[in-house]
C-alpha cells in the first residue's frame, strides 16, 4: 500500500471514528436529558423539598467523580444516568419555587425555550464552521472556578446584585464550554462519548439555571 493510500485510509478511519463519536454522544445526551427530566417531574410533582447544599455537592462531585473514573467501561453508563438523574431531582425544588411566584409558568418556559436556542445554535454553529476551539480550554477552566466561588460567596453573604452577575459569567461560561466540547469532538480532541455528554449536559443544566435566575429577578419576582 503506498503512502497517498495509507494516508487516505487513515483520514476515512479518523472522519469514521469522529462521527460515531457525535452520533453516541448526542443519542447519549437526548437520552439523559429526557431521564433527567422525568426526575425533575417527579421531584415537582412530589413537591420534593431542596436536598440541601452539602448533600448536593456531595451527590453531584461524587457522582462526576464515578463517571469520570468509568468513562470506558460500561459503568459508566450506570453512573451517567445516576448523575444527570440526581441533578433531575435537585432541579424539581428549583423549578416549584419558580412556578409558586407570579407568571412563574412563563419564567420556567421562556428559560427551557432559551437554553434549547442557545445550545441548538451554538452547536449548529460548531458543526458546520468546524472551528478549532480548543484556544478556550484555560479560559473557561478559570472562569468557571472563579464564578463557582462567586456563586458561592453570594450565597453566603447574601448578595444578590453578586449572584445576577454570577449567572450572567455562567451563561456566557457554559456557551463558550458549548462550543468547546463541540469542536473537540468534531476536530478529535475528544473520543470519549460519556465525557462528552457530561459535559454537554451539564452545560445546559447550568445554562437553563442561569436564565432562569435572571428572567425571575428581571422579572421582579426573584
Amino acid at each position: 500500500m503506498s503512502i497517498i493510500q495509507k494516508t487516505a485510509t487513515s483520514a476515512r478511519s479518523s472522519v469514521l471514528e469522529t462521527n460515531k463519536v457525535l452520533r453516541n454522544t448526542y443519542t447519549l445526551l437526548s437520552m439523559t436529558l429526557i431521564f433527567s427530566g422525568v426526575c425533575a417531574g417527579i421531584a415537582v410533582m412530589t413537591n420534593m423539598p431542596p436536598l440541601g447544599l452539602l448533600i448536593t455537592m456531595v451527590g453531584y462531585f461524587g457522582l462526576l467523580f464515578l463517571t469520570t473514573k468509568f468513562s470506558k467501561s460500561a459503568m459508566g453508563l450506570v453512573f451517567v444516568f445516576a448523575l444527570t438523574g440526581f441533578m433531575g431531582l435537585t432541579l424539581g425544588p428549583i423549578i416549584n419555587m419558580y412556578l409558586s411566584i407570579p407568571n412563574g409558568d412563563q419564567i420556567v418556559m421562556t428559560a427551557m425555550g432559551g437554553t434549547g436556542i442557545i445550545f441548538l445554535g451554538l452547536s449548529g454553529y460548531a458543526l458546520t464552521t468546524r472551528k478549532d476551539f480548543s484556544f478556550l480550554g484555560g479560559f473557561l477552566m478559570v472562569g468557571i472556578l472563579v464564578a463557582f466561588l462567586a456563586g458561592i460567596a453570594s450565597m453566603f453573604l447574601s448578595m444578590p446584585g453578586l449572584s445576577l452577575a454570577v449567572s450572567a459569567m455562567f451563561i456566557l461560561l457554559m456557551s463558550g464550554l458549548i462550543l468547546y466540547q463541540t469542536s473537540a469532538i468534531i476536530n478529535g480532541g475528544e473520543t470519549n462519548y460519556i465525557l462528552a455528554t457530561v459535559t454537554l449536559f451539564v452545560s445546559i443544566y447550568n445554562l437553563f439555571l442561569s436564565l432562569l435566575h435572571l428572567l425571575g429577578a428581571f422579572g421582579g419576582n426573584d
